[in-house]
């Protein structure tokens, strides 16, 4: 089991420790609903440091960044981040990824954790065009820093202005002391806020810094599990459940990320070109709960006769939204807004409906 930078600190606030994508990661501090509120009314602290970055750099960067992801990099400027996925060769998802571009010869992408040496594999294996790649993976600790007092609290620590930052874009920064920092107005909570990579060696210091910079906005350390809920509410996937190597991005809803332009080839272009024109068999749905129930991973979706149409891939009680919410992929007739869908929890089916994303509107 592999520890970051910050196991030291986690351990020592009291961090319930559980092994995450092969890293000892912590769960919860003071509980999930605290916790998912102080990201969503102050400013909290995730470690992801066990996120995976490569590199991808010299003449064939592009070429390579965009044979290789789905959406369109070409569209990139210096500074500007872009949520992607890598096609699988099958209809599938490798991956789902940020693409950052520094330069023209210089990409930065970056990877979930659980996928770090299959995606690694996957681009070299891909890399026909001879582009530079190099995992930094072991190297880089990240923190996202999130919520709407995240970027007040962290321009104490730099001299470059960072309060007016766009939405996915990305700054090279001196902060707490240390020089390039990459400072970047992305995240995975729908509460604003940044997420900063460094070099390993830099953590403690950076730790201490971010730490004294938040305390007069009430910082807090937060869990994983915290993490799970924010993004549910916010209707963003997560690997491994509602996307996967069997999942395509047109019914995972990401056609907005699949770009089908005539100067960009990229793999599974004309499978998922034919899913766009031709429909699909099933689509990726956010649902509200009617009748009192907590849905779960795993559990079946139903009709209102009570057959099987589907599986939860994500669901909790959002702790903002104060109400069952979920995802799953079932067929197009039931994918409409305001359709109802059945829950089976615990032998009951109990009632639910289709809404729109994102179930957190604050």
């Amino acid at each position: 089991m592999k520890n970051t930078a910050f196991t030291q600190f986690h351990e020592a606030l009291g961090a319930k420790m559980v092994p995450f994508a092969g890293y000892n990661m912590p769960v919860q501090y003071e509980g999930v609903s605290a916790e998912h509120e102080t990201v969503r009314k102050t400013l909290g602290v995730f470690d992801v440091s066990h996120m995976g970055e490569f590199w991808v750099k010299g003449p064939k960067a592009l070429e390579f960044v965009q044979w290789v992801t789905s959406n369109d990099a070409s569209k990139l400027w210096d500074g500007k981040v872009q949520y992607s996925c890598f096609p699988n060769g099958k209809g599938g998802i490798v991956d789902d990824l940020l693409v950052y571009k520094i330069n023209d010869e210089t990409y930065l992408l970056v990877v979930n954790a659980a996928n770090i040496d299959k995606d690694w594999a996957w681009c070299n294996a891909q890399n026909k065009m001879g582009a530079i790649l190099y995992n930094a993976s072991d190297e880089i600790s990240q923190l996202a820093i999130q919520g709407p007092l995240a970027l007040k609290a962290m321009q104490k620590l730099t001299e470059t202005t960072i309060t007016d930052m766009e939405y996915y874009t990305f700054k090279k920064v001196d902060f707490a002391g240390i020089k390039d920092v990459i400072l970047s107005t992305t995240g995975y909570t729908g509460s604003g806020g940044c997420e900063i990579y460094f070099a390993n060696e830099d953590a403690a210091v950076i730790w201490n810094a971010v730490y004294e910079a938040g305390k007069e906005f009430g910082v807090k350390p937060i869990g994983l599990a915290a993490r799970d809920t924010l993004r549910l509410e916010m209707g963003y996937c997560l690997y491994g459940n509602d996307i996967d190597d069997t999942t395509s991005p047109i019914e995972a809803g990401l056609g907005w990320i699949t770009k089908f332009t005539n100067e960009k080839d990229f793999i599974d272009k004309a499978v998922l070109s034919a899913q766009k024109e031709n429909g699909v068999s099933r689509r990726l749905v956010g649902f509200e709960m009617v009748d009192k129930g907590i849905p779960r991973h795993e559990y079946e979706i139903c009709d209102a006769e009570g057959n099987s149409i589907g599986i939860v891939t994500s669901g909790t009680m959002g702790p903002s939204v104060k109400i069952g919410v979920g995802m799953g992929y079932v067929p197009p007739t039931y994918a409409k807004e305001g359709s109802e869908i059945y829950i089976k929890i615990r032998e009951k089916v109990l009632k639910a409906k289709v809404v729109k994303f994102p179930f957190y509107k604050g």
